[in-house]
């Protein structure tokens, strides 16, 4: 088996895997069925069907190593605890968290009793139960185990040890997904520091490390650190594995992220292209893995406003997922609420409606109904609901979404933050504004806690509060928050981020409301601007902005100047959302109202007709 392990190792699965399937077929040939040795070849076999995300057959050549083991070794032979950490791993795979968990927790007992609780064998046993716990969201018992694992660690080989550093960055991950970043960095740091001085700056654990680091500073909106931790490990990966080896994909995939927060498009799509085609060519093209870079590229191209590009990626991602993984597992219900996101932004709320509800009985039943992936669903479909109008469902399901995401982590976690702002939306446009201020300020206050005062979502919770102040008429309070969260995003974002347009947009609506035209109109114009260089012409945002500057214009009697960009905003936003959009709809009641003040009744009516027959739609 020494070819399929170094075939294995280079990522070249495809011709691993029949060097494996010859193997065992001349093994059963001549030990027999149930010969020891066949557990070792069928247990290798299922960890090259795994890597080709053949989960179902991994699974089941994993069950038949251990029962082989089971048959001819002691009780509690430590060889049984590998084909135990097989299965449990298909099994995880699969979301079978309860066989896992049993598997693992019979694995840890085996080793406790073969060499005692405190011999390093019992770490790596006490980590894969803390990995199936932590998938769980059980974030406080994975931490204990992962602790302990730390100090078994310690004792036996001292703090410089590449397993110490092992031990640090799974408390890192641990501690981050807890929100606890600056404890996470010290960890990954510390790791670090273990690794490159036990096994030098370019070993690939140096780069898994790098990863880790980077995953944590891209949650607390350290775009760029996580830019340049991501391309150091990218350097040390290529360095040792070449440019083709499916490890790279995910970093190539996270480098891709990293620059998408930063609205460097550009610089992700070649990135996320170039980790498809690794993954297709090394996996096979039916692997979650490719499911996983289809809906990479599918997002980037959504923000993009290609919907109709980005859809059929979803599709295809979702096939993918339901073939390789089963049509229950969490991973179909990522892909069915990716495809609902885009029919949403799209408007096409009864093509979202079912989709966001499949994910959530999916994750319901795979993850229980208190896990934060399934608050972060019930959050999605209240949002579809309020966007439809149906106030009373949507603030019901806030309310649950908010009472899982209170269980799972306490009262100051960010996946509450999102929720309370949701919420607090849905009652300011109810008017129900003394019950929304509080849950703005709740939201506002979290961010800032945890990420910090200058992170970009604290700018979104500003600016969500500032709009709410506009609308009861208090620009006097509006003005300062809208200028500090375009400040904040100026500063994270930079200068030409759509989000920064976004927060021009909105300051130049309250010097709009307050007759300051001359200090509206260069905000209208460097919003409009920064939406056509980095999003195109015919992005729904750029429609956006040519209709608030049209609207100063025509505040102004500029009509000549304000009626182009009111067709041209009408222009992109059929061509883009289709002809019964209600954003169509604001862009006809702008131009009729603009018709009637220059004496165009016929037209300015025929215009107002097509609106209110664009209203009526049941959505």
């Amino acid at each position: 088996m020494a070819e399929v392990s170094s075939l294995y190792e280079q990522g070249d699965y495809d011709r691993a895997l029949p060097v494996a399937e010859r193997a065992l077929q001349i093994a059963e040939q001549s030990l027999g069925a149930d010969h020891r040795e066949l557990a070792d070849i069928i247990g290798d076999l299922g960890v090259l069907q795994e890597s080709r995300g053949r989960y179902a057959t991994a699974e089941s050549l994993y069950e038949r190593a251990l029962n082989i083991r089971e048959k001819t070794l002691p009780q509690n032979h430590p060889d049984i605890v590998l084909g135990l950490e097989n299965l449990a791993r298909a099994y995880c795979a699969r979301s079978r968290y309860a066989d896992c968990e049993a598997l693992c927790r019979r694995a840890l007992t085996i080793q406790e009793k073969t060499f005692g609780p405190d011999h390093v064998t019992v770490a790596d046993s006490l980590d894969d139960l803390a990995e199936v716990r932590a998938a769980q969201g059980r974030h406080e018992q994975a931490e204990s185990l992962y602790q302990r694992a730390l100090a078994i660690r310690e004792n036996a080989f001292g703090p410089d040890h590449p397993r110490v550093a092992r031990s640090l960055d799974n408390l890192a991950a641990i501690r981050a997904a807890q929100d606890d970043f600056a404890q996470a960095e010290w960890f990954h740091e510390r790791a670090l520091a273990v690794w490159e001085k036990a096994l030098g700056p370019d070993h690939l654990e140096v780069a898994a490390s790098l990863r880790g680091f980077a995953a944590v500073c891209h949650a607390e909106g350290k775009y760029a650190l996580a830019e340049s931790l991501l391309q150091h490990a990218l350097e040390i990966q290529e360095k040792v594995l070449g440019p083709e080896h499916p490890d790279l994909a995910t970093t190539l995939s996270d480098l891709a992220r990293a620059q998408q927060a930063q609205d460097k498009l550009a610089g992700a799509e070649p990135l996320y292209e170039r980790a498809l085609a690794i993954r297709e060519k090394a996996l096979g093209a039916h692997h979650p893995l490719v499911a996983a870079s289809l809906g990479d590229i599918a997002s980037l191209r959504a923000a993009q406003g290609r919907y109709s590009v980005a859809q059929p990626l979803h599709e295809r991602a979702l096939a993918i997922r339901q073939e390789a993984l089963g049509p229950e597992h969490p991973d179909v219900a990522t892909s069915l609420a990716n495809l609902a996101e885009l029919y949403r932004a799209q408007d096409q709320y009864p093509q979202a409606e079912p989709l966001y509800e499949q994910a959530l009985a999916l994750r319901e039943a795979a993850l229980g109904p208190d896990h934060p992936d399934v608050a972060t669903n019930l959050a999605n479909l209240a949002e579809l609901y309020y966007v439809e109008g149906r106030y009373a469902q949507a603030e019901a399901l806030y309310e649950r979404a908010l009472a899982a995401a209170e269980k799972a982590f306490g009262e100051d976690h960010l996946h509450l933050a999102l929720t309370l702002n949701g919420l607090a939306v849905l009652f300011s446009v109810q008017g129900r504004y003394g019950e929304a201020e509080p849950l703005y300020e709740r939201s506002v206050g979290i961010w800032e806690r945890i990420l910090g005062p200058d992170h970009p979502d604290v700018a979104t919770g500003l600016g969500n509060l500032a709009v709410m102040y506009d609308a009861q008429g208090r620009y006097e309070e509006a003005e300062p928050l809208h200028r500090r969260a375009l400040a904040i995003r100026e500063k994270a974002l930079g200068s030409d981020h759509p989000h920064v347009a976004t927060s021009l947009e909105n300051l130049a609506d309250v010097y709009r409301a307050q007759g300051r035209y001359a200090e509206a109109q260069p905000l209208y114009e460097r919003a409009l601007s920064i939406g056509e260089d980095t999003l195109g012409l015919d992005h729904p945002d750029v429609a956006s902005a040519l209709s608030g500057l049209a609207e100063l214009y025509r505040a102004q009697g500029k009509s000549a100047e304000a009626e182009p960009l009111h067709g041209r905003a009408l222009a992109i936003r059929e061509k883009v959302l289709g002809a019964e959009h209600p954003e169509v709809a604001l862009s006809l009641e702008n131009l009729a109202a603009l018709y009637r003040e220059t004496e165009r009744a016929p037209e300015a009516a025929a215009l107002e007709e097509r609106a209110r027959a664009i209203r009526a739609i049941d959505r």
